[in-house]
């Protein structure tokens, strides 16, 4: 997003010397890092609220964040499992439709703007070991749709990626414990960089996908079809 000129609002939980790092890459002048945990309503509204006072606007908003724990449907421990449930379902799905509610606010005063929801491949398979997790992703993929539908009169455009396993530290247990099996599953024959769906979020928030409101994109190297 960067690198195609967009200025950035980073937000973390508690990786603050990663985001730091990226924007002293980005440059302080176009880039701003900022604290919230989006499980939280309050936290979220101070994230939109403290980008808005940086930049003056909200043109796009990834909702990237995510949380993806095992929590399987023979465990014992039945307030670990609802716990499990709630928290799952406050950051992958309320953090963003509390996030689109506010970025929409501006959006709407100002000509439009750019929603993309980053799903995954467990919205429509059925998950096994993280259920509340698949169910959440699904949630996310109708929240992007009814987004669509509600929003395009004003030029809001709202979609989706739906990735298969992406390199990253969420991912980096369960790599490790099924890694071979995984791979295994991807006639490419390798799991995602982050730059694989970085750059297809980069083609939806770009001018050449505005007819294209209310899609989901599959970024799973051919591992899982629906």
């Amino acid at each position: 997003m960067a690198a195609a000129g967009a200025s950035i609002a980073i937000n973390h939980r508690s990786s603050e010397e990663d985001a730091e790092t990226l924007s002293q890459q980005i440059g302080s002048e176009r880039s701003v890092v900022i604290r919230a945990d989006v499980g939280d309503p309050f936290q979220v509204e101070s994230m939109i609220q403290g980008t808005l006072d940086r930049f003056g606007r909200i043109d796009i908003l990834v909702n990237n964040a995510a949380t993806f724990a095992l929590n399987t449907f023979d465990r014992d421990d039945y307030e670990q499992w609802r716990y499990g449930w709630q928290r799952t379902f406050e950051v992958n799905v309320f953090g963003a439709a509390n996030a689109a509610f506010l970025a929409m606010r501006w959006m709407r005063e100002n000509g439009g703007g750019k929603i993309i929801n980053v799903a995954s491949r467990a919205a429509f398979r059925g998950e096994t070991e993280f259920a509340d997790y698949g169910a959440s992703k699904a949630a996310l993929v109708n929240l992007t749709r009814s987004l669509a539908r509600s929003c395009a009169a004003d030029n809001i455009i709202a979609s989706c990626v739906a990735p298969g396993f992406v390199d990253t530290s969420m991912a980096a247990e369960e790599l490790e414990r099924h890694g071979d099996e995984i791979i295994a599953q991807i006639p490419i024959g390798r799991v995602a960089e982050v730059a694989d769906v970085a750059n297809v979020i980069l083609f939806l928030a770009s001018p050449l996908s505005d007819y294209l409101a209310g899609v989901t994109i599959d970024v799973n190297g051919g591992s899982y079809f629906h």
